[in-house]
């Protein structure tokens, strides 16, 4: 019913910029939190930001101050602008968005930093 598609990912050099996006579609009244996670080979997923209908946001340490998280409740979409990217931000990146009390997923996009 609920599907959740990401696109954006793409080979940046290290230092410049990427647009990450994702929209969810099918029966959809409201949208809870919304967020974004990444996962490189061999390694656990981990969080990366979220962000509340109210517009609260949370980032890990890690992205604090160079990625950028936002959301339009009338598109049912989510984005991640991702500046200053490191060769060690390359992971598959996936969004999430809480609906009806469930978790739903995109099927994630490929983000590499060349050095």
């Amino acid at each position: 019913q609920v599907q959740v598609v990401e696109s954006g990912g793409g080979l940046v050099q290290a230092g410049g910029s990427l647009s990450l996006s994702c929209v969810a579609s099918g029966t959809i009244f409201l949208v809870d939190n919304m967020g974004w996670y990444r996962q490189t080979p061999g390694k656990e997923r981990e969080f990366v930001a979220t962000i509340s209908p109210g517009g609260r946001t949370d980032y890990a340490d890690s992205v604090k101050g160079r990625f950028t998280i936002s959301r339009d409740d009338t598109s049912k979409a989510e984005f991640l602008r991702l500046n200053s990217l490191k060769p060690e931000d390359t992971a598959v990146y996936y969004c999430t968005m809480s609906i009806r009390t469930k978790s739903y997923w995109g099927q994630g996009t490929q983000v590499t930093v060349s050095s």
